[in-house]
């Protein structure tokens, strides 16, 4: 969930890439995540709102905040459509030359010498660069096992959609934002009824590894009855409404959650670029924006929380 500044916020088609339903976060006591949330949105004249729990019940009724003591809205923000988005920049790139194929990579062979010449597809072509960017989402580690098997970790994680009651309006976007119950550290979140899909649930604790190829796309019967159980207590009015979609994604996380930007230790112009958990479409542009001026020498310092050194072998999540 985010606000995409000076982007078109519709594809060519006149679909929206950007839903502006507000997002809200809330929080059963007011704690440090907060009150540095505002302090940050102030600096950057973001338009935020601290509610209390009666401010709370009174503008989201829809929402049982029991146990609820504030929250920050934030009206600018919503949420970004990625499949459609991506499938635009390619539609708006190639027409102005750029170049984009589609196909399967084998892993890169054992380095000899500092440089990657170049990569081979799995039905036989090479492509040479000068520079690489690995960027795979899932994959990376499945791309450079020795070097990543043991420091990505792909997680199975399952999100649900639900029909609102008929007639009931209260979840649509411009009533229900965008939102994530911080739950005392176990977050669930969703957003409105967009697009006629259903009110999204999740829940974002990380789930068991994944193949992200031959990982089994098929909801689970305990993720669906805990997401149940969660709305029985936070959205009453969807207990036992009925299951419009489910999805089978999977997140993609370093050690403790922060991001992996870094040169592979031996081809130096490798770049990998990695561990985006469920956040690395909206972190897009500002992290491509900080790979290009990594791969070409013109960052002066690069962020040592990025760092490859940094990436340990077992998970301790501390970013969410």
């Amino acid at each position: 969930m985010a606000r995409p500044p000076g982007v078109d916020q519709h594809d060519a088609a006149g679909l929206p890439l950007f839903h502006q339903t507000g997002v809200l976060f809330f929080f059963p006591r007011v704690e440090p995540y907060l009150t540095e949330t505002l302090a940050v949105h102030r600096r950057l004249e973001l338009d935020s709102a601290l509610l209390d729990a009666a401010a709370l019940r009174s503008r989201f009724p829809m929402i049982d905040f029991d146990g609820i003591e504030a929250g920050v809205f934030e009206p600018q923000f919503g949420v970004l459509m990625a499949r459609r988005a991506i499938q635009t920049l390619v539609e708006r790139y190639v027409p102005t030359g750029g170049l984009y194929e589609r196909a399967a990579i084998a892993p890169p062979a054992p380095p000899e010498g500092e440089r990657l010449r170049h990569v081979t597809t799995l039905d036989g072509n090479r492509i040479e660069a000068e520079r690489f960017v690995f960027a795979c989402g899932p994959w990376l580690a499945k791309l450079f096992p020795d070097l990543l098997g043991r420091r990505i970790f792909p997680t199975r994680q399952e999100v649900f959609f639900f029909a609102p009651p008929p007639g009931d309006v209260r979840f649509l976007p411009g009533r229900l934002p965008g939102w994530a119950d911080f739950n005392g550290g176990d977050i669930y979140y969703g957003f409105p009824d967009l697009e006629n899909r259903g009110v999204k649930v999740a829940h974002d604790a990380h789930g068991p590894l994944m193949d992200p190829d031959s990982g089994d796309r098929a909801p689970s019967p305990e993720a669906l009855r805990d997401v149940r159980t969660y709305m029985e207590r936070r959205f009453p009015a969807l207990a036992g409404r009925p299951l419009s979609e489910a999805r089978v994604c999977q997140y993609e996380n370093s050690s403790n959650g922060d991001l992996l930007i870094d040169f592979h230790p031996q081809w130096r112009n490798v770049l990998l670029v990695g561990a985006g958990s469920g956040h690395g479409f909206k972190h897009g542009p500002a992290v491509g924006r900080y790979a290009a001026e990594l791969l070409t020498g013109r960052l002066e310092s690069p962020e040592p929380r990025f760092s490859l050194a940094t990436k340990a072998e077992s998970q301790a999540r501390a970013v969410h």
